[in-house]
């Protein structure tokens, strides 16, 4: 069997013989049929696939396995029998709970729909591969060196694509595909898919099925017999997904190393955990990271406790007991916020309370244009955005009243919703939030837009962004210049909210590298005032890299969970446990200075 090698610029694939053991048969039962090569693997940046059905005997699977770098995940894959490999190293190794699932690409048939607002290309660019690890880390993947993603732009054995919008050019999704028969002389000329993966913001349907059959049809037009993919066993989106296209379960199994990157695969289901939301869960992950004690008091409400060193300290997603009583008042009431803020020489909008008519008219023909918002409440509920004329006011009082008997009303400031996430008196996340948006693709209506956008949103964040069917949807189409059942044009984009929180279908997207410093000072300041530890400050902005700005509101209990690849639930944990942080993580950040 000869032994194949192939190196791309330091990177790409290799094929890699440990130790030749003979000519005894596969450990795992592979067939009468022998490979052609001994050892295979291929690095894949994210980390190395080793080909199970090429190793003989266990210990060069195992030694591949060990040389597992930092911030790796090695897979073994192909494992048919998983037990007589784990029972080798039992306590180094996991059995992936993923199921194997396998496209025949001799009956597959390609779709004769075309996607509409995107295309699906190769991997172009370093600007591409950086987009690409923007995505992987959204969705919690390892993410690649962005030079070897250019490195093996042009690697016969590994393939990119990347989703790109026809209007923006923003990219959406990626897939990586693996042409086994370029790894190794594959007997059963196979190919695999790995890392699919959308933008949770995309405004597009169907990116993930585009990417899929674009690979697909790639390894099809290059005589590949199938391409299989593994995906985790309570994956119904995705497997429901494969399903349509034709996929079907094979008996393979994949292997893995008892890593950081792995924990959550091989430590058991904390069923405690499953009805926690995605705010309170990346809270428990890192403090479970840390060694620190877990204690779930209700997971539907987001309580937990958190124990470390004999000190105790209970928490709703990221409020916690070191937020005082008064602190979290003064966020509740949003007049009072607003002037211990002014007070501390931070910009506020004019308001007055909507209880009389009169008053509102003239305050409406003086701004021109106007917010009216519950004075208390949360999560963007009872807001209107752009009032211009008194039944539009009237309307948006009636629904704010439905929050809070008390209403106000703001001078509106034209311009972006930016969200700064400050914890002990420091910037840690700075983003830009924007209104829910749609995009036409000729034949759908409106509603239906709204509706699909709204699903795929609320799959994206586990239930917690969607957009409402409400009046103030209806009132910002129409503002558009369209009603609920129109036709909307391909590629015309369409804002459906004014508001841009993310529970009524916003996006949101990291600034903190290009924040203007003025606005850090701003929102710093306004947590000095309301004398809160952890807060989200929210601004009226022009551009995040100008200094103008309106104070809108704080938040005492932020979601931390929207604002990769910031370290919001580290710094969250550390101000709890500061001696959770390793020794020398203390000392480095207390040479830091402030991001201020």
């Amino acid at each position: 069997m000869a032994d194949a090698r192939n190196r791309h610029h330091g990177y790409g694939h290799r094929l890699k013989r440990m130790r030749s053991y003979g000519s005894k048969p596969p450990i795992a039962g592979y067939g009468e049929e022998a490979p052609a090569a001994v050892n295979a693997s291929i690095d894949c940046g994210w980390g190395r696939l080793f080909f199970g059905q090429t190793f003989f005997e266990p210990g060069p699977l195992l030694e591949g396995l060990e040389e597992e770098g930092p911030d790796r995940r090695d897979i073994a894959f192909y494992i048919r029998d998983p037990h007589v490999l784990l029972g080798h190293a039992p306590q180094e190794l996991f059995l992936d709970p993923s199921h194997t699932y396998r496209l025949d690409l001799s009956t597959y048939r390609p779709s004769r729909r075309r996607p509409r607002g995107f295309f699906v290309r190769r991997l172009s660019s370093v600007s591409d591969a950086t987009e690409v690890n923007r995505i992987y880390q959204s969705r919690r993947m390892v993410q690649v060196d962005p030079d070897f993603f250019w490195s093996n732009r042009d690697n016969r054995a590994l393939t990119y694509f990347v989703a790109e919008d026809e209007t923006t050019g923003a990219i959406l999704g990626t897939v990586t595909g693996v042409h086994h028969g370029r790894v190794f002389d594959d007997p059963e000329n196979g190919s695999s898919l790995w890392c699919l993966a959308v933008d949770p913001q995309t405004p597009h349907p169907a990116v993930g099925e585009a990417l899929v059959r674009r690979l697909a049809e790639h390894y099809q037009a290059r005589g590949c017999a199938y391409m299989d993919l593994s995906v985790m066993h309570d994956n119904e989106a995705a497997i429901g997904l494969y399903d349509r296209l034709g996929f079907y379960r094979v008996p393979f199994f994949a292997v893995k190393r008892r890593n950081q990157i792995n924990e959550r695969l091989f430590t058991g289901g904390q069923e405690a955990d499953e009805g926690l939301n995605p705010y309170a869960g990346i809270i428990v992950e890192e403090a479970r990271r840390r060694g620190i004690q877990v204690d779930i008091l209700d997971a539907a409400g987001g309580f937990f406790r958190l124990t470390y060193g004999g000190r105790s300290v209970r928490c709703r997603e990221s409020l916690s007991e070191l937020t005082s009583a008064v602190a979290m008042s003064i966020c509740d009431d949003k007049s009072t916020t607003r002037r211990l803020v002014s007070e501390a020489g931070v910009k506020v909008p004019e308001q007055i309370v909507a209880d009389d008519e009169g008053e509102l008219a003239s305050f409406i023909e003086k701004h021109g244009s106007i917010v009216v918002k519950p004075a208390r409440g949360e999560q963007g509920r009872g807001i209107a955005v752009g009032i211009e004329t008194m039944d539009e006011a009237r309307i948006a009082v009636a629904e704010a009243k439905k929050e809070c008997e008390r209403v106000l009303v703001e001078s509106c400031f034209e311009g972006s919703d930016l969200r700064l996430i400050v914890i002990d008196f420091k910037l840690v996340a700075a983003a830009v939030r924007r209104p829910a948006e749609i995009v036409g693709d000729g034949r759908t209506s409106v509603r239906k837009l709204i509706e699909s956008v709204s699903r795929r949103r609320a799959a994206a964040t586990h239930g917690e962004s969607r957009i409402p069917m409400d009046g103030e949807t209806e009132r910002a189409v129409r503002a558009g210049g369209y009603e609920m059942d129109d036709i909307l044009p391909q590629g015309e984009s369409l804002t459906v909210r004014r508001t841009a929180n993310l529970h009524t279908g916003g996006t949101i997207h990291d600034v903190t590298g290009i924040v203007h410093p003025r606005l850090v000072e701003a929102a710093i300041a306004a947590a000095r005032a309301i004398d809160i530890p952890v807060t989200g400050i929210d601004l009226m902005i022009k551009d995040p890299r100008e200094p103008d700005y309106v104070f809108i509101e704080a938040n005492e209990r932020p979601g931390l969970a929207n604002h990769e690849p910031q370290p919001t639930a580290e710094r969250f944990v550390d101000l709890l446990f500061p001696l959770s942080m390793p020794a020398s993580a203390r000392v480095a950040r207390r040479r830091m200075p402030p991001l201020s």
